[in-house]
């Protein structure tokens, strides 16, 4: 009988590729600290506009909250994510709710909203003449965002891109 090694090797084919090790990616995402509550005075009975600081990349949010969902209160420490998606593997969101009982990730975070980024702009109204920072604005179903800071923070952010902005106190 011929030997084994004399034959051809015949290598197995390559599993389909499916995102295998990617995980979804985080567009933005910062420990922030609440300084202000409706700074303007409270416009509706159930959403609170708060102002906060972020820790790493020094970026000012005002974010309004729905406080019967998700109180927070002068002080408090949260982490906020934006995200294209919530598929843990980074495929694209399909708009549509499903009950498959899978892990996405809002399963780490307590409080999650989706919208869409209405505008991006530069901020020169500075005194001191310091370097220009970029205005980041989304609407989550009426619920608005501004996010204020260095442009190469929001580096990863385009106009009506759709997103997750997920929270998480710490």
């Amino acid at each position: 009988p011929p030997l084994l090694a004399a034959q051809p090797r015949r290598s197995a084919p390559a599993p389909p590729r499916r995102f295998r090790g990617k995980m979804a990616e985080h567009l933005f995402e910062d420990i922030f600290h609440v300084t202000r509550i409706d700074p303007d005075g409270k416009k509706f009975d159930r959403v609170n506009r708060i102002e906060a600081r972020s820790e790493q990349l020094e970026m000012y949010m005002q974010l309004d909250i729905a406080t019967d969902v998700y109180p927070m209160h002068m002080g408090d420490k949260f982490t906020m994510v934006l995200a294209p998606t919530l598929n843990l593997d980074g495929t694209p969101d399909t708009g549509y709710y499903t009950q498959a009982g899978r892990k996405t990730l809002a399963d780490k975070y307590d409080y999650v909203m989706h919208g869409k980024l209405y505008k991006i702009s530069e901020d020169n109204s500075s005194k001191d003449k310091g370097p220009t920072k970029v205005e980041i604005y989304a609407s989550f179903g009426g619920l608005l965002m501004l996010l204020k800071g260095d442009p190469s923070s929001a580096a990863n952010l385009e106009l009506d891109q759709k997103l997750f902005l997920l929270i998480r106190k710490v």
